[in-house]
């Protein structure tokens, strides 16, 4: 449908400032934004590169107070993030404290170089070497 743009994804969070400082110090975010609803339990943060909308999709994180883990399920795959360098970006993420769960790499039967890291609530983020500027801001 035309004029239709990709603005987030949201994941649900056991501790909110934790999964804030990883996004923020590991891999770069900018945190953009935050809120507060009492009324029903539950906070949220919105981080993302380069100011975030209209530039690039945002990652939502959403802290329901008194949860402190989730099940993920078979369905959840992966956030994927560009970056210039995936070699460089697991140097960085491992000297911050982050889990790098597949080390930098060619994909298996083809070229393109991956990663895979792991957040502090066990999601997946894959990294992709990109080499057409669209790598992301953070991860260098």
């Amino acid at each position: 449908m035309a004029g239709m743009k990709f603005l987030h994804t949201m994941l649900r969070v056991g501790n909110l400032q934790r999964s804030i400082d990883f996004y923020t110090q590991v891999l770069g975010m900018q945190l953009l934004r935050t809120s507060e609803n009492p009324e029903y339990r539950y906070s949220l943060a919105f981080l993302g590169f380069e100011g975030g909308n209209p530039a690039q999709a945002e990652l939502e994180l959403t802290y329901n107070w008194d949860v402190e883990s989730y099940e993920h399920g078979t369905a959840y795959g992966h956030i994927a993030l560009g970056v210039p360098d995936a070699y460089a970006a697991c140097h960085h993420i491992k000297a911050a404290g982050g889990q790098v769960t597949r080390e930098a790499g060619p994909v298996k039967g083809g070229s393109t170089v991956i990663a895979f890291v792991t957040d502090p609530d066990g999601y997946k983020i894959e990294l992709i070497q990109r080499g057409d500027g669209a790598g992301g801001a953070g991860l260098r």
